[in-house]
């Protein structure tokens, strides 16, 4: 990766502004991309739909001469797969999902709609407008560096040329579900990759990107009793949801927020009917860590559970799924080039460490320097006012160009 400091600039600042130009006066064919998208619901749970999503991108891929490659899933739409051929260089991925939270047929009550300076609709922050900056991103480099076409004349005539290096595209269509059987092509692709830019939102109407996520656990603890009347032999029961509270109590001490690790239990079941002592209860666990090195620690302390009550039996299932995303030297550089990007066009682009998770944990928990929330700037994602700023699109695509160029 070249090195470039937050202080450093390796391309005027007439040539960035000529380029953002580019881009600003194709603002509106980028938001008819985001448009298009938005309007095909892919929920992630409906296979059917998710691969009519993914064909229907893999078709503008293609036309931009991206060599398609599906992966198929069983239970997940089919993972896509675009490769464009560029100057002898490492590739670099572009990583985001198509897969959306929101169930099929919510177009009717969440429409799609430009109402000033937001573009609304289900997905199209998290993460529509992240595949749509791609698209357009990319055919602007083939036309810059079209070697037929003059320098002068690039912006303005409409030809595909060759990109300055290689780029491999990954949309995965779990993402919001684990990615469980997206995540070993993800870590194949990012191995031979000089960087991984992923297409998440940015954070907050800033348009921060994101250079440290926390890892993600999910456990699943389970308290067997015995059941009996409450009113008739209330003594001969064991009581499962008695235990599993004081468990509970228990998992929730092993936060510990100066290390950034959260211990969240946040769907709990039990019983059967009030009159009787309940022979089971469970608790859905949601863990987050900041550092790798407190995986371990959290694991066995969560194993290593035992019954207040010893005619009860516990079981503990699951563990952690998504590394945390460390701002190790490779992503601290990555952001500094991004800066000086940014700078170039005409803005101070902050940085965030956030507590969610995405499919850029994997390729950073690899050491594969990796640079998040490169995506839509806006607000409510999963939410019903989800929205994108439209006047931001131009400087994010502009963005996403010079970072391919340049890492």
């Amino acid at each position: 990766m070249n090195s470039v400091s937050g202080e450093e600039s390796t391309q005027s600042r007439p040539e960035a502004q000529r380029r953002l130009a580019y881009f600003k006066d194709r603002r509106d064919e980028i938001v008819s991309s985001v448009r298009e998208l938005v309007e095909i619901e892919s929920p992630s749970d409906n296979k059917a739909a998710a691969d009519s999503m993914a064909e229907f991108i893999a078709d503008k891929f293609s036309k931009l001469g991206g060599e398609v490659c599906f992966h198929r899933a069983k239970d997940f739409g089919n993972h896509l797969q675009v490769n464009f051929a560029g100057k002898s260089a490492k590739p670099v991925l572009l990583l985001g999902h198509y897969d959306t939270v929101y169930p099929l047929g919510t177009l009717a009550t969440m429409p799609c709609s430009v109402v000033g300076n937001k573009l609304t609709g289900p997905g199209v922050l998290d993460m529509k407008s992240g595949i749509a900056l791609m698209l357009h991103a990319i055919a602007a480099l083939q036309q810059w560096h079209n070697e037929d076409w003059p320098k002068e004349e690039r912006h303005s005539k409409e030809s595909r040329g060759q990109l300055p290096r290689p780029v491999n595209v990954l949309l995965v269509s779990d993402e919001e579900m684990g990615s469980d059987s997206s995540r070993a092509i993800t870590e194949s692709l990012a191995k031979k990759a000089a960087a991984v830019l992923v297409l998440e939102p940015s954070y907050g109407f800033e348009g921060a990107v994101k250079t440290a996520r926390k890892g993600v656990g999910d456990y699943l603890l389970k308290v067997t009793g015995k059941a009996s009347h409450a009113g008739l032999d209330f003594q001969k029961g064991v009581n499962a949801i008695l235990e599993l509270a004081r468990q509970i109590e228990k998992v929730s001490g092993f936060t510990d927020l100066k290390k950034g690790l959260t211990v969240n239990v946040g769907i709990v079941s039990g019983g059967s009917r009030t009159n009787v002592v309940p022979a089971e209860a469970a608790a859905q666990v949601d863990v987050r860590i900041a550092r790798m090195k407190d995986a371990a620690g959290i694991d066995k302390k969560m194993r290593s559970l035992r019954p207040f009550n010893r005619k009860c039996k516990i079981e503990i299932t699951g563990g952690i799924n998504r590394p945390p995303m460390e701002r190790t030297a490779g992503v601290a550089a990555l952001y500094a080039q991004a800066k000086a990007i940014a700078r170039e066009l005409g803005w101070k682009l902050g940085e965030a460490a956030v507590g969610g998770g995405s499919d850029g944990n994997f390729t950073a928990g690899l050491g594969i320097p990796t640079l998040d929330g490169l995506g839509g700037v806006g607000d409510g994602a999963h939410a019903t006012h989800e929205h994108i700023l439209v006047s931001e699109l131009p400087r994010r695509a502009a963005l996403i160009a010079g970072l391919i160029e340049r890492v």
